[in-house]
């Protein structure tokens, strides 16, 4: 549920960028590579009507040329596409240059595939002449499938292997009583029976450093967001204001968390900070910078705002076991909407980003604070319920407006749910963590396409480029 990516989007950013890395896979089980001679992309659904504003094309392209979206530089993406587009070559998996129009060769089609909306389709040409495709879907979250069996079976796999498998809140509930643990264990439990201790705290480890470095490098950088909706970076000049004379005492980000904590702040301020946490990651996002998916890339900044808030205003003395702690409950609750609805906007509209990634971050935040399984999952239920019906409808198909704005309130709500579900008796709880997650997934079937991530209806039609 947490990746390593580049911003904007998991689903049309990330996922396109897994889905050319597999297909070079394919071509080279089969041994391939050497014989194309070009290369067709196909983009259908929502990928092709935001795909231009979430960089569909560019992340396709680049994971075609053999970079990885972990550990490729992100300030050689706009050279590498420059170069591609001026020699229309395309140096496939950095092992042989074959002809790509950059213009042509991206087809983009309004028209959906069956199985999901997002969905693409690589051709290639042979240098014999033969032709040859193969289709991919990306389903939220930087996970890519081909097909429906593929997906169920990868799941029923990893499923037997857990000592406690888990589909649904109650099973979750009922694990945890049984054993006696709390959902952060339970589930390390699971994650161990896949993986050692160390590489699953050092993988977690990996993943904070992502996310603070994401909020700041935005705390530092001014200017204006790419994409030609103008938006005026806000998180630097938040961070220059509330830091005030402690401003750039330091000199990286673990110092900048150090200065943070040291810092006296009042009521409002806790909602500045909280804010600026948020919006900072999805600036960062938005700038084609390294973010991590939590679930998704547009709705990234919730959870290392809620986490920050924690580390700098509730728990001065937080610690790696408490960030472990925090990322492997927010995992669980990710995980329990994937399987009984989805992450994807272009599915169940931004309820299934930002709605999701606030009751990941107020189960985790409430775990941290002292609550019990069932405050945790009353916490994330409440976080959820105050997003159902949320759309996306993203103008000019930009991470940008309402997206950045909607981390912040996202992470706020998280917070409050939270600290309601710790003062609450759960066993009085009256709507259950499953049956919010089953209404989320009915108001999303229901919800009309064009507030699905198709930037056909909302925001998206009622302000323009010109507006802006």
């Amino acid at each position: 549920m947490l990746k390593i990516g580049v911003g904007p989007s998991s689903s049309h950013t990330l996922g396109p960028w897994r889905a050319s890395q597999r297909w070079i896979e394919e071509l080279e089980e089969d041994q391939l590579i050497q014989a194309i001679k070009s290369i067709q992309i196909h983009l259908y659904g929502s990928l092709s009507l935001t795909g231009i504003g979430h960089a569909t094309d560019i992340a396709s392209v680049l994971g075609l040329c053999g970079h990885d979206p972990v550990t490729m530089d992100t300030a050689i993406i706009n050279d590498e596409i420059d170069y591609i587009k001026a020699t229309s070559q395309l140096h496939l998996n950095k092992e042989t240059y074959i002809d790509f129009d950059y213009e042509n060769d991206i087809v983009f089609h309004k028209d959906f595939l069956d199985f999901h909306p997002n969905g693409m389709k690589y051709t290639a040409t042979l240098k014999n002449g033969k032709k040859i495709e193969s289709y991919f879907y990306s389903i939220g979250g930087g996970f890519v499938v081909k097909e429906e069996r593929e997906n169920a079976k990868q799941n029923l796999k990893e499923l037997k292997s857990f000592p406690y498998p888990i589909q649904s809140g109650v099973e979750l509930l009922k694990h945890c009583k049984e054993q006696n643990m709390s959902i952060s264990e339970l589930v390390l439990e699971n994650e161990k029976s896949l993986r050692n201790l160390e590489t699953i705290e050092s993988g977690l480890e990996a993943i904070w450093k992502v996310m603070l470095e994401s909020m700041y490098e935005a705390c530092h950088t001014e200017g204006i967001l790419p994409g030609g909706l103008n938006v005026k970076r806000r998180a630097a000049s938040s961070n220059k204001k509330l830091l005030a004379d402690q401003f750039e005492t330091y000199t990286t980000p673990e110092e900048w968390l150090a200065t943070i904590r040291t810092t006296e702040v009042k009521f409002r301020q806790i909602l500045q900070w909280v804010s600026c946490f948020a919006i900072a990651v999805n600036e960062t996002n938005a700038a084609l910078g390294r973010v991590v998916t939590s679930p998704t890339n547009g709705s990234s900044g919730t959870l290392p705002a809620v986490m920050m808030y924690y580390m700098t205003i509730e728990n001065h003395q937080a610690t790696t076991k408490d960030l472990i702690q925090f990322m492997l409950v927010a995992g669980e609750i990710g995980s329990l909407f994937k399987k009984g609805a989805t992450i994807s906007a272009a599915m169940g509209g931004c309820q299934a980003e930002i709605g999701v990634s606030s009751a990941m971050a107020s189960g985790a935040l409430c775990e941290l604070m002292g609550g019990t399984p069932e405050q945790v999952l009353m916490a994330s239920e409440i976080a959820m319920e105050h997003h159902l019906g949320l759309t996306c409808d993203p103008i000019a198909g930009l991470v940008q407006i309402p997206c950045i704005e909607r981390n912040a309130m996202g992470a706020i709500k998280a917070i409050n749910a939270a600290e309601i579900a710790i003062e609450s008796d759960a066993s009085q709880a009256k709507v259950p963590l499953d049956k919010v997650i089953k209404t989320m997934w009915e108001t999303a079937q229901d919800m009309s396409s064009r507030y699905k991530e198709t930037s056909e209806g909302g925001l998206a039609v009622q302000v323009n480029m010109s507006d802006c």
